[in-house]
């Protein structure tokens, strides 16, 4: 039997610039590493590219003079509303862009945090002023007055409300839950939450709005010739002082052609994605680590769906009470190997939270490779789809 299981590795890889041939590299490092470490690719396999390698080397970037005339053009000048920005001068750096697509921004912050968990301030705090987040709405004088100067950002130091309003000149802040809230000021809405962003563009275009678009209409084509995504600016990062680096374009047709290429190369057909942002929170400052529109904006095939899988646990704790040592041992591998040819009976019930496997995969590849210095945005996963019963 085994006695390892899944084992993920950050691979090193050279720094990507822009007009790289990615496949060519990622295949170079991957084999280079196998060679001098001693392992082989197999089939099944996963190998994990980040986000920012692809959307580095296709120079899929855009200037904030890019973003302010694509966002003059789409709401035609004057007043503009942004409801919901998250607060991270990385995320929301092309604030500069869409203020200058405008006359004059409201940017409408959420409270006690925003979409994805930064606080702005506690919520206790709300709870001790007598303020109820879903109901109460303030302009930036009455939020001071009620909560005064305390809204630095627990881990960055940094004043979102004092940041903002340096970075987007001619703007007003207020704040509010309600996404209608905004239209107090201008019938011209750009929802600049992620992951709630349609339900906030179907209530503010219900409650009147004139024009109401989400960042994934923004950049989604080029302008000017800049980068463009799907995606649009959802998922983009700051690069330099004025440009920003959007989330990468054609990418199911990058993790088919990675794929073909390791197949050509290795003989073996490992899986293939591009992972972003993984999907957990931070059990400290309460931070939803998905800035990301999605982990994984591709993967091949075999990535597809959730996992099919029983805890061993549960089965040792009540079907299998009465068993140990080698016997509950071949037992619980015999049940795991019923379950792979025939659900039967209930087991499939006794399964794990039904998560996508690209969501799984992307987030353990995120925390193997991390934000920093590591210098691995290439991620081995190997045994991944080997359970307690596989040889």
């Amino acid at each position: 039997m085994r006695s390892t299981g899944v084992i993920a590795r950050g691979i090193v890889t050279p720094i990507f610039k822009q007009g790289d041939d990615t496949i060519g590299i990622i295949c170079d490092s991957l084999l280079s590493e196998a060679q001098e470490s001693g392992f082989t690719i197999n089939d099944g396999d996963i190998v994990a590219v980040t986000e920012a390698v692809v959307g580095r080397a296709q120079g899929n970037y855009a200037t904030l003079g890019q973003i302010s005339k694509e966002v003059r053009e789409k709401f035609g000048g004057g007043e503009l509303g942004v409801i919901f920005p998250i607060m991270s001068r990385n995320r929301f750096a092309i604030l500069a862009g869409i203020a200058g697509g405008c006359d004059k921004l409201y940017i409408q912050l959420s409270y006690p945090c925003d979409e994805v968990g930064n606080m702005l301030v506690d919520i206790d705090e709300c709870d001790e002023k007598g303020v109820n987040p879903y109901t109460d709405s303030f302009t930036e004088a009455g939020f001071r007055a009620v909560f005064g100067m305390n809204t630095v950002h627990h881990f960055t130091g940094v004043d979102y409300i004092e940041y903002y309003k340096s970075v987007a000149g001619n703007c007003e802040i207020i704040f509010s839950n309600d996404p209608r809230h905004i239209l107090k000021y201008t019938k011209k809405v750009l929802c600049g939450d992620i992951h709630t962003r349609r339900r906030s563009q179907t209530l503010v275009k219900k409650a009147g709005a004139e024009v109401c678009l989400c960042l994934d209409d923004l950049l989604n084509t080029p302008v000017d010739g800049s980068g463009y995504s799907e995606y649009g600016l959802l998922g983009s990062n700051k690069a330099t002082e004025d440009t920003v680096k959007l989330f990468p374009r054609d990418t199911k047709e990058f993790v088919l052609g990675l794929q073909s290429e390791l197949v050509r190369r290795t003989g073996a057909k490992p899986e293939v994605m591009v992972y972003g942002d993984g999907c957990f929170k931070d059990p400290v400052g309460g931070i939803w680590e998905l800035a990301d529109p999605v982990v994984s904006p591709a993967y091949t095939e075999g990535l597809e769906g959730t996992p099919n899988e029983l805890k061993i646990k549960y089965i040792a704790d009540n079907d299998l009470a009465d068993l140990s040592g080698s016997e509950l041992t071949d037992s619980i591998r015999e049940r795991i190997k019923t379950k792979n040819e025939s659900l039967v009976g209930n087991m499939a019930s006794e399964g794990t939270t039904p998560r996508r496997i690209p969501d799984l995969v992307g987030s353990l590849c995120d925390l193997v490779s991390g934000s920093g210095d590591r210098g691995t945005p290439v991620v081995l996963v190997q045994n991944y789809f080997k359970n307690y019963a596989s040889e």
